[in-house]
C-alpha cells in the first residue's frame, strides 16, 4: 500500500487504520509505505520488508484519489511497472527483485461516491435546490489534467445518483476553477455543498480550498475520504481481484 505521506503523525495513523481494517489472508504479507516524509517507512523500506518475507510478487495499491496524479506515474516507473515516466522525475528507481503488479487509484469507484455523500450529507437541507461540488487537486500538465477531469467528472455523476441532490459537479485547484464553478451554481439558484476529494485532511483542505472560496457563500465541513469503513473495502476488493487473477493464470 503506497500513499503520499505527511509529517503529521495523525495523517499517517489514519492511513494505517484504513489498511488495518482490510480483512486479508493471514499468510499475506502487507507493507504500508509512503512516497516521502515518513522516515523508515518509505517505498524502498516496504519493498525490503516484503522481499525479506520471501515474496516473489508484489501487488501495489496506490492510495491516491486520481490516475491523473503525477505521483502515480513516477512511482509506477520507479517500481519498474512502466518503461518510462510520462514526465521527468527526480524519483530514482527502486531496488526490487519481485515482480510488481501495479493497481489503480480511487478515480470514480462507486464506494467512493458513497463515502463522499456520507461525509457531506449532514450539510444537506433541501436536496432539490443543492449542488455538490467535488474539489480535487488536479494537474496543470497535459494528459494528467485530462485524467483528473475524466475521473472526477464520472465520480460527480455517481455522487449525484446516490445523494439525490439537484446536481453534482467538480472543480480543480490546478488549473483553478473552484470559485467560478461555485459562483456558476449559485447563479442557478443552488446552494453549494463543497466536498474535498482528498484522502486525508491537511493544508489543501484546511487552507487552500477555503481561501479560493473566500467571499462566496457555500457549505463546507472539510471532511475527507478517511476515515471511513468503506475505504478498507475498496482496498480489499482490489487485492482480492488481483489474487483471483493470479489463481486463474496458475490454474489453481
Amino acid at each position: 500500500m503506497i500513499s503520499h505521506g505527511s509529517r503529521d503523525d495523525a495523517w499517517v495513523s489514519i492511513v494505517d487504520e484504513a489498511v488495518n481494517g482490510v480483512s486479508l489472508r493471514e499468510d499475506l504479507p502487507v507493507a504500508v509505505s509512503f512516497l516521502e516524509l515518513v522516515e523508515g517507512r518509505l517505498i524502498q523500506d516496504g519493498i525490503n520488508e516484503l522481499e525479506q518475507a520471501g515474496v516473489t510478487d508484489i501487488m501495489v495499491v496506490p492510495l491516491f484519489v486520481s490516475s491523473g496524479s503525477t505521483h502515480i506515474d513516477e512511482i509506477a516507473y520507479a517500481l519498474g511497472a512502466k518503461p518510462e515516466p510520462e514526465r521527468e522525475t527526480d524519483l530514482e528507481c527502486f531496488q526490487v527483485s519481485a515482480k510488481v503488479h501495479f493497481g489503480y487509484p480511487v478515480d470514480d469507484d462507486p464506494d467512493i461516491a458513497l463515502m463522499i455523500w456520507d461525509k457531506i450529507r449532514e450539510l444537506s437541507k433541501q436536496p432539490e435546490q443543492e449542488t455538490i461540488l467535488l474539489v480535487g487537486h488536479g494537474s496543470v500538465h497535459d494528459g494528467f489534467r485530462q485524467r483528473w477531469e475524466r475521473g472526477i467528472a464520472s465520480l460527480a455523476q455517481r455522487v449525484a445518483q446516490v445523494s439525490g441532490v439537484a446536481a453534482a459537479d467538480y472543480a480543480l485547484l490546478n488549473p483553478d476553477s473552484v470559485r467560478s464553478k461555485a459562483e456558476y451554481w449559485q447563479q442557478q439558484g443552488h446552494e453549494v455543498l463543497v466536498a474535498p476529494l482528498f484522502l486525508s485532511e491537511g493544508y489543501f483542505t484546511k487552507r487552500v480550498i477555503p481561501q479560493r472560496l473566500e467571499g462566496v457563500g457555500y457549505r463546507y465541513s472539510g471532511r475527507t475520504l478517511l476515515p471511513h469503513p468503506l475505504f478498507p473495502r475498496w482496498i480489499q476488493r482490489q487485492v482480492e481481484d488481483w489474487l483471483a487473477s493470479v489463481r486463474d493464470c496458475s490454474g489453481e
